[in-house]
């Protein structure tokens, strides 16, 4: 019976029933008795196979820019990429470079869809936005496309690779418009395969273009960087990532709180992979097990302690811990810290990074509204920076940075860890060099900065002044009483115990006596007068004052280029060389005018005046020089030793300038005035041998003296 014939309103399992038999049977039987019917066959229907999920494919590939729009914290890369487009000025090679995970690649298959789209129709030409739909698009987009090649110079950094690609660029291309070569990682590539790549490089076909990518510009040669248009891919400010962040957790359809957010675009670096890496951890971290926040979102707790990380709370108590001198509360919140899983080195970073939010709070008011801080920075770092000085937190930045390294090297972080708290604690309050200078002037208020008195110029012969006189006092009228060094932020009470170290004299003792403050003035005590200001007597004190003002450009000036005519004070006749700036006599003038209190008249003559100190200086070492060999002991000695040179002849009586004294501290044996002799020098010196002096040999000495 034929499947046919089977009327439709029967089942496979109710088939119909054949007619009983009867009659006789082959054998002779009785075959008409009712036969038992076998039990009819069910017949199972056919199975469906079960759909297979789709593979998973993490966020940073399932959430891939396709188009320029996508591309995000590279507005002036896609801005030019468009313009270039628009005009028909797309260059045959480009350099992408940047940090890991700022979308180098991914520009490079734009640009590849940019080139070879047709568009919905199949007539479209090269434009800044693909179509999507077309087949070179979607060949490209899923990374099967015949015409655009990419290589990983990585694995494939021999000259034989590269000559593929060359040998691949006298071919057409077989679908697309363009044959494209993407190069990742460039960098790797030896130094004979950049130079076989050159010529093809700087004189490619017109069907292909080059696309390189490099995280180290510095190891790509200049020879290949002179052919592309470089772009440099910036990191993705952190204030993009976590808006970024936010609207891919919404299409996942996952509650992520703000906080949380913001760990993840901190320890991203600027990173959008590296990001989306860590946003994929946390979703697959789950809700239920890391913890959620009231409104079912993952938590910035939970982030916190998946990334290692101590809670930004933690961080700044401990930070404040630390300024206030506080070791006990400092090794507290450590060990809370640790409990919760944070990572020794990380904390220290945490501690440097704060450290340098602080300083620019400190050093840029403006800073304190801008959207790119964090909430806990623009409040709580703004309130902790006024309260700290830039010295304080320079210091601390070093040590920090000192102690990272310390850390990473040492056997337990953890214990390395506290000693570099503990011994940044404990230096934390010191003084700076600069506050122990102002409190060793007398008069000066301890709690005050003074400022610095006006710079002086030092004569031979002439007496210093009282605030010079003052600093180089002795150690011990300096230590006679010691005045507690206040904490920056907190309470006195609770500084820490310091050992007390008795000054003896020489030794470390001795320079620990000589940093130590000077007693407070008496509240009634007159406020101490300003030493008055003193005249440079000279025109090379006017050239030490300068110096000492760090204007070093007007410094140079004088020495090199400027001939004194006359100096009478408060005026001054020069003649400058014709290289001098217009504007050195008004520089002059205020430099001296602020530093002394007077006013200065600076002439310009044209009468010849004295040669510069720079040529003065050079014609007193030649005149030195030419003296000491005409010497007979020097001659002596050159002819005992044949091949020996004469170097450098100092004066010690000469000046820092190598020349002598001016004339008003001239010796008795060059101006004729024994008033005018050098105050300094003992009575019983002898003068130097004259030239026809003889030799006396040692015997002869001993017995003179």
């Amino acid at each position: 019976m034929d499947e046919s014939d089977i009327p439709d309103h029967l089942t496979d399992t109710q088939l119909p029933e054949p007619p009983p038999p009867s009659g006789p049977g082959l054998f002779g039987e009785d075959v008409s008795a009712p036969v038992r019917a076998a039990p009819p066959v069910a017949v199972e229907p056919a199975l469906t196979a079960p759909a297979k999920p789709a593979p998973y494919r993490v966020l940073a590939r399932a959430y891939r820019p396709s188009r320029f729009e996508d591309l995000i914290g590279q507005d002036a890369m896609v801005r030019i990429l468009r313009r270039a487009f628009a005009t028909g000025r797309v260059a045959h090679a480009f350099m992408l470079t940047g940090v890991r995970g700022t979308g180098k690649t991914t520009t490079a298959r734009i640009i590849a869809r940019c080139l070879n789209c047709t568009g919905p129709d199949g007539q479209g030409g090269p434009t800044a936005d693909p179509c999507g739909v077309c087949s070179n698009c979607r060949a490209i987009m899923a990374d099967r496309h015949p015409d655009v090649i990419e290589m990983d110079a990585a694995s494939r950094t021999g000259v034989d690779d590269v000559r593929e690609i060359i040998e691949a660029t006298r071919f057409r291309p077989m679908e697309a418009r363009v044959k494209v070569f993407i190069v990742d990682e460039v960098h790797m590539l030896s130094r004979n395969a950049f130079n076989a790549l050159l010529k093809t490089l700087e004189e490619p076909p017109p069907h292909v273009k080059f696309v390189f990518a490099t995280t180290e510009l510095r190891k790509v040669p200049v020879t290949v960087l002179s052919r592309c248009q470089k772009f440099d891919l910036r990191r993705v400010p952190a204030a993009e990532l976590m808006a970024h962040f936010g609207r891919i957790a919404t299409a996942e359809g996952v509650s992520i709180a703000p906080e949380a957010l913001e760990l993840i675009a901190r320890a991203a670096d600027g990173s959008v992979r590296d990001g989306l890496s860590l946003l994929d951890q946390a979703i697959a971290m789950g809700v239920q097990e890391a913890g959620a926040a009231e409104d079912g979102a993952i938590s910035g707790e939970a982030v916190a302690d998946m990334l290692g990380l101590a809670d930004r709370g933690l961080v700044f108590d401990l930070f404040e811990a630390l300024m206030a001198g506080r070791p006990a509360e400092v090794l507290a919140i450590l060990d809370r810290a640790h409990e919760r899983g944070a990572d020794a080195g990380l904390l220290l970073q945490d501690l440097l990074a704060l450290a340098h939010v602080l300083s620019r709070l400190r050093a840029s008011p403006a800073l304190r509204d801008s959207p790119d801080l964090p909430q806990a920075e623009r409040q709580r770092g703004a309130a902790l920076a006024d309260r700290l000085s830039i010295p304080m937190l320079a210091r601390a930045w070093q040590m920090l940075l000192k102690g990272v390294s310390e850390v990473e090297a040492a056997p337990d972080r953890r214990a390395a860890a506290e000693m570099v708290l503990i011994r940044l604690c404990y230096l934390a309050d010191q003084p700076t060099p600069g506050d122990l200078v102002r409190r060793m002037l007398p008069g000066a208020d301890a709690a005050r900065p003074m400022p610095m008195p006006p710079p002086t110029v030092s004569v031979p012969g002439e007496p210093r002044p009282p605030a010079q006189a003052a600093a180089i006092q002795p150690a011990a009228a300096q230590a006679s009483a010691r005045q507690p060094v206040a904490h920056p932020i907190g309470q006195t009470g609770s500084q820490p115990p310091r050992a007390q170290t008795a000054a003896q004299p020489g030794g470390a003792n001795a320079a620990l006596a000589m940093a130590r403050p000077a007693p407070e003035t008496p509240p009634d005590a007159p406020p101490a007068e300003p030493p008055p200001p003193v005249i440079p007597e000279h025109f090379r004190d006017v050239i030490s004052l300068v110096r000492e003002r760090r204007e070093v450009t007007l410094y140079g000036h004088l020495l090199h280029s400027v001939h004194l005519v006359r100096y009478a004070p408060p005026v001054i006749e020069i003649r400058p060389e014709p290289d001098a700036p217009r504007d050195l006599a008004a520089k002059l003038a205020a430099v001296l005018g602020e530093a002394t209190g007077q006013r200065w008249t600076i002439a310009i003559s044209t009468a010849a005046g004295e040669p510069t100190i720079d040529a003065q200086r050079q014609a007193a070492d030649e005149g030195r020089a030419q003296e000491a060999s005409e010497h007979p002991l020097v001659r002596a000695i050159m002819a005992a030793f044949p091949g020996a040179t004469l170097g450098a002849v100092r004066d010690p009586l000469a000046d820092e300038y190598r020349l002598p004294p001016p004339a008003a501290v001239l010796p008795a044996s060059d101006t004729g005035d024994p008033d005018l002799a050098y105050p300094d020098l003992p009575e019983d010196m002898p003068d130097f041998a004259p030239p026809d002096a003889e030799p006396m040999d040692e015997m002869e000495l001993e017995d003179e003296l």
